[in-house]
């Protein structure tokens, strides 16, 4: 067979950074491929040409079909995948993103193993959803309890603000549909975050199993982020559309949770964000390979310190 031909592979330096890139796309009933530089997505209605280059994250609903050359680029432009079931309530399975350093994710390491910086990484994500408020004296069991007593509060003033009925947070992964219109936007509109940040998480290096307030799953890292932006984004917004939307909850909340994405340039908050939680400061680089030394930490790789000995 002859080899196909196509765009060639680009460097770390060539691509656009996290920040630059749109937020994600959700399809479903399509068979996913490639032609040069483009993802292409093919259903019955014809075909649509996206920009590798420009996506964040992909999730992949029921009737998906995705070619080996589409996974080569998406590899290549270094785009999250995510796996996803009907009406995007179910996760699956998530290809890495690329990565092109390890700093942030050794940190990560580093900060979520002492008890110390554990406990001040969570005391800063708690911090982050109490604006204007001094929670610096209190223990972690009592930040759980405000926060806990702030979400309820903001379910009930966001219920009131748009008429909705709220009966609390309940929801079926086994039964979507019998969930209240409420619910439902808020499922989905949730999951949609927890795509956006285990994304950015990835492409930023770090590890979406290692969280500091949730811990013990796959995406531990990504439902603490995600929890920062909740009041703010999917809540309100969930609540809007259940006043009015009567049909396809799942795709107009999907649509208008994108919308918000951009307006807010969420992703750009969210890497500056995940940056400030685990102290790092420095611009996103593609950081040169090296040897550890237990003397002087780092010594440089591709050296042959054999020199001048037998080879054996």
């Amino acid at each position: 067979m002859n080899k196909q031909s196509g765009m060639k592979k680009p460097s770390i330096s060539e691509l656009p950074t996290i920040s630059d890139r749109m937020t994600f796309l959700y399809l479903e009933h399509c068979r996913i491929s490639r032609e040069d530089g483009a993802v292409t997505v093919r259903d019955m209605e014809g075909t649509v040409y996206i920009p590798a280059a420009a996506i964040t994250v992909l999730l992949l609903g029921p009737g998906t079909e995705i070619t080996h050359r589409a996974m080569e680029l998406i590899g290549d432009s270094g785009i999250s995948v995510v796996w996803i079931g009907e009406h995007g309530v179910r996760y699956y399975a998530h290809g890495r993103a690329l990565n092109s350093h390890s700093r942030l994710l050794e940190k990560q390491a580093k900060l979520v193993s002492n008890t110390r910086s554990h406990l001040e990484v969570v005391r800063k994500m708690y911090s982050m959803r109490f604006n204007n408020e001094d929670v610096s004296g209190l223990t972690l069991q009592q930040l759980r309890g405000r926060e806990g007593a702030r979400m309820r509060k903001i379910y009930r003033e966001n219920a009131k603000l748009y008429n909705v009925e709220w009966n609390g947070r309940e929801y079926d992964v086994e039964d979507f549909s019998g969930g209240s219109p409420v619910n439902q936007a808020l499922s989905v509109a949730n999951v949609c975050l927890y795509g956006l940040a285990s994304a950015v998480i990835s492409a930023l290096g770090c590890s979406n199993g290692l969280g500091f307030i949730h811990v013990g799953h796959e995406l531990s890292f990504a439902y603490d982020v995600a929890d920062l932006y909740k009041a703010e984004i999917t809540i309100p917004l969930a609540f809007k559309l259940a006043s009015t939307v009567v049909e396809d909850i799942p795709g107009i909340v999907r649509r208008n949770v994108r919308d918000e994405f951009v307006k807010t340039r969420l992703l750009e908050k969210m890497v500056k964000d995940i940056k400030y939680l685990l102290d790092d400061s420095e611009n996103e680089s593609n950081a040169d390979i090296a040897l550890w030394d237990n003397h002087h930490k780092l010594v440089e790789y591709g050296v042959s310190y054999g020199k001048g000995e037998d080879d054996e």
